[in-house]
């Protein structure tokens, strides 16, 4: 109960963020926090509360789900400080707006995600909204590799999932149908290419689609610095969440077919030995 009323918390710590660290936040503006806080706390304390999940994959294969909320808990954070140091400069938010800029700086080249991101503007937007978006953007998807590069370390180096004991595939696939049809290691193998191809593509399509489509919709405003702090953290996480699913379902079907190949050589040494007993 302790841990999963912690991260409970944890979650509402993370929605009210942008509303306690930003200026001037609306009366409905803050409703719907409060709101959308309540309900992420209630469903993930019945979540953790169960002995058995029923929709978070890997619950039972930290550090996965550790990592992908303390990357977007810390993305939110910086931004949250960046932002609400313009209308009360403070010296962490004004060393996290350096950093930031930087990043944005050093990411922002020709065909770049971020690049697209601030294309994606209109041709009137002001400067400080532009410089805005593209420290925004370059924090976050910064956040977003250093995310990637850490889950892969821990698959490659450290042998994850299994360092920690057995890995039980159907408590950490709870959404995964086993009856679904068609082998169980094929269809983890092309689960896994598929959210790996959609995570690598969806930072530069969902700008392209936004500019496409904004003479038919009006595009999210990004002057409200709300809406650009979580609009750059789902934009950057989202595809950094799914690159990452796609990498453990890949490594549980490597567990898989390494399994069945120690089954077979035990059953062909079991048949081995049979045969030479007979042959005696």
């Amino acid at each position: 109960m302790t841990g999963a009323f912690l991260r409970a918390a944890l979650m509402v710590l993370m929605i009210s963020m942008p509303s306690l660290f930003l200026q001037d936040v609306s009366s409905d503006t803050t409703q719907i926090v409060v709101l959308v806080a309540i309900l992420a706390f209630l469903m993930t304390f019945v979540e953790y509360f169960s002995e058995y999940p029923s929709m978070i994959e890997f619950r039972f294969a930290p550090p996965f789900n550790r990592l992908r909320f303390g990357a977007l808990f810390l993305t939110i954070l910086l931004l949250s400080l960046i932002f609400g140091s313009k209308a009360m400069p403070t010296d962490i938010g004004m060393l996290a707006a350096r950093l930031g800029g930087h990043l944005g700086n050093a990411m922002d080249f020709p065909y770049s995600p971020v690049r697209l991101v601030v294309l994606m503007l209109p041709a009137e937007a002001d400067a400080s909204v532009v410089a805005s978006v593209r420290m925004a953007a370059g924090l976050s998807y910064t956040m977003s590799i250093l995310l990637l590069f850490v889950f892969l370390s821990l698959v490659r180096l450290f042998g994850w999932p299994t360092r920690r004991g057995a890995f039980n595939v159907w408590i950490n696939l709870p959404m995964f149908d086993p009856t679904g049809g068609g082998d169980v290691m094929r269809r983890l193998r092309r689960d896994a290419a598929l959210n790996i191809v959609l995570g690598i593509l969806l930072p530069f399509l969902i700008p392209a689609l936004i500019k496409a489509s904004a003479s038919l919709i009006d595009p999210i405003t990004m002057e409200n610095p709300q809406t650009l702090i979580w609009t750059m953290s789902a934009w950057a996480f989202l595809p950094a969440s799914l690159i990452m699913r796609g990498i453990a379902l890949s490594r549980v079907a490597d567990l898989i077919a390494e399994k069945r190949a120690r089954a077979d050589a035990r059953a062909k040494a079991k048949s081995d030995e049979k045969e030479r007993f007979q042959t005696v």
